[in-house]
Order: C-alpha cells, then structure tokens, then sequence
C-alpha cells in the first residue's frame, strides 16, 4: 500500500492563497499577518492535517533572523550577483544578511567567521576559495548551519555547492583547440587556493596531453580588471605571441580585452579571449566575452534555502553540484594564420 505523503508549508500556502513566507510568518509569530489572512492560513493548516517541523521552529524562534555571508572579492561582481540573490531569497522569508568581504586572506575569513558566530547568525555561506582544511573541520563542530561554495565536504550542518572547475576548463582549451589555436596563455590570480588552482591544472593538463603540438605561457596578477590589464602587458613585454589567452575569470578577462585593444592587438582576429563565471557585464565586453556560465542566481537562492529552516528544496547537508555552460560570443574565434606579424608590431608599441 502506497504511503500517503504528509502535508508541506507549500501546501498549506496553496490552500491558504498565500505564499510560504506569510505561512512561516504565522506558524513562527514573527511578524505582523492581517488577522483575515492569519484565519485563512490557520483553517488550511487544520484542513491539512498539517504539523510545522519543530526544529524549524525551535530555529526560527530562538535565533537571530539574520544569515550570515562572506566572499572573497565583492568587487567581483561573481559574489555580488551571488550575494544579491541570496539575501533577496532571505527577504522573501523574513530574514536579513550581513556580509564581509576577505580579500582572499585567511586571516580576514578567520575574523570574519568568529564576527558572524559573536552576532549570534542564524546561518552562514562561505562563498571564498581560501577556505583551509582546519577550518572546515571548525565550522563542522559549530551548532550553526553552514554553507560552503566550491571548497569542503558536506556533514550534518554543512551544505556545499560544488563547481566542476577543472572538467569546465578543460572545455574552453579543448574548444580553443579545435579552432586551430597551438599557442595558449594563461592568466590567473591566487592558484594556490583549491577551486583557482583547479581551473590552472586543468589548463596545464591540458597543454601537457597535446604535447609538442602548442606552446604556452602562464602569467598572473589581482582579481580584478586592473590585474587582467597588467597581464596582459605583462605578455605583451615577453617574446611569447599566443594566439589564446584563458582567463581564470570575466573579472580579469575584461582587463586583458583592453590590454590588447590598446595594444592595436584585434580580438578575436589576433588573438582570443575566454573567461569563467559569465558575470554580468561578459555580454556587454568588447567584444562580448565567450565564458563559462555558472548561474549565479540559483546558488545564491540553493544557499540560502539550505540556511533558513522555513524553506523546502536543500536539506542540510547535501552536496549540489554545478556544470557550468560554454557560451560561445564574439571574443573568441579561429586561431590566425599569421601569428607573429601582430604581436610583433603590438610589442613595439607597448614597450
């Protein structure tokens, strides 16, 4: 015999004609609901048998209804669309986020972490590459639900979100391959945390697997455009002509598309250009950036829903996983026939 399913909150939301907030908002007495409103929930609640799960409760009740959230780069607009559409998930279910930024030091994470703890957070999203072993295990004996994006392993109160940097990298340079390019550069920045160091490997696998057929360069500088600029240069200055350069982000990609502008350098008809994330500004690029698209919005709403015990859809401490999407634009084509004659006059006018 088939056993019946129990009742949701979404249900009750349904029969109510209201959403899954004003029913936690209800349930939990932590807001003001229109006493019309509050009957039609409290008769839906009876007509379906429905019985709210007490530790949700227990949660919403005696905690602070504030998330706590911490990245690497704010300026990167890659957390800030992360950070956006967690806190406008957070919104919907009555709770606020408090954000700190780390610059990619583990110091500033550590004190970030013990900030978050002291304001007595509801829950936290760690969504940095620096995370250190040491620290993860910490957080995983923390009464706290913790969200980790790219680094980590899930346990009972930890939740990560999980991209496959090295498999999404190994596309771009398979792609850029099969366009004829045998001459690659790298730019990157902080290879020595895991998800960075992942994309560089993947990019070295493999220029290794093609073996004498291509030639390449790494070169690295800051999370930024002013960093992808200085790469940029930074190739310009060497006797190495690549005919594409695989950025570690649209961060930096933006930089190293006006280092070769500059230069005289033409995109894509010289020289190629990808980048990883496929934040905002990627289409409005020039040219507009081929990338790896990681959709931001839903790993902000998927963290978010694993932190607030109100919300269905992530239960807490699940692993999700992310393949990210080759989006091909215009920033990107064959490889040129004549390699040399460009960069060469491209050099003489940078140095």
């Amino acid at each position: 015999m088939e056993r019946q399913r129990s009742p949701t909150l979404a249900d009750v939301a349904r029969r109510a004609r209201v959403s899954n907030a004003t029913v936690s908002r209800v349930i939990n007495c932590v807001a003001v609901v229109r006493s019309g409103t509050r009957s039609r929930v409290l008769r839906a609640i009876e007509e379906l048998g429905y019985r709210p799960d007490e530790r949700a409760r227990s949660l919403a009740r005696g905690s602070s209804r504030t998330l706590g959230m911490i990245v690497s780069n704010l300026k990167n607009h890659f957390f800030l669309d992360i950070f956006q559409a967690l806190e406008g998930e957070a919104r919907r279910w009555g709770y606020e986020v408090v954000v700190a930024n780390t610059d990619y030091r583990v110091e500033r994470l550590v004190r970030g972490i013990q900030g978050m703890i002291a304001r007595r957070v509801s829950g936290l999203a760690l969504v940095v590459t620096e995370l250190e072993p040491s620290i993860v295990c910490d957080l995983g004996e923390q009464p706290l639900p913790v969200v980790l994006y790219d680094v980590g392993q899930p346990s009972a109160n930890v939740t990560t979100i999980k991209i496959n940097d090295y498999h999404s990298t190994r596309r771009v340079v398979d792609y850029l391959y099969l366009q004829g390019h045998r001459r690659f550069a790298f730019v990157g920045h902080h290879t020595s945390h895991d998800p960075l160091r992942a994309r560089e490997r993947a990019f070295l696998d493999g220029m290794r697997g093609y073996g004498d057929a291509v030639r390449f360069e790494t070169v690295g500088d800051s999370d930024s455009p002013f960093g992808g600029l200085r790469a940029a240069r930074q190739l310009l200055r060497s006797d190495f002509a690549p005919t594409a350069v695989v950025c570690v982000n649209d961060f930096m990609a933006i930089g190293v598309l006006r280092g070769l502008r500059e230069a005289g350098l033409r995109v894509p008809e010289d020289v190629s250009v990808t980048g990883f994330d496929d934040i905002s500004v990627a289409k409005f690029a020039f040219p507009p950036l081929t990338t790896m698209a990681v959709p931001r919005d839903w790993i902000g709403r998927s963290a978010a829903a694993a932190l607030i015990p109100e919300a269905e859809g992530v239960a807490l401490g699940e692993e999700l996983q992310v393949d990210p999407e080759l989006l091909i634009r215009e920033s990107t084509g064959a490889a040129p026939r004549d390699v040399a004659q460009p960069w060469s006059a491209a050099a003489s006018a940078a140095s």
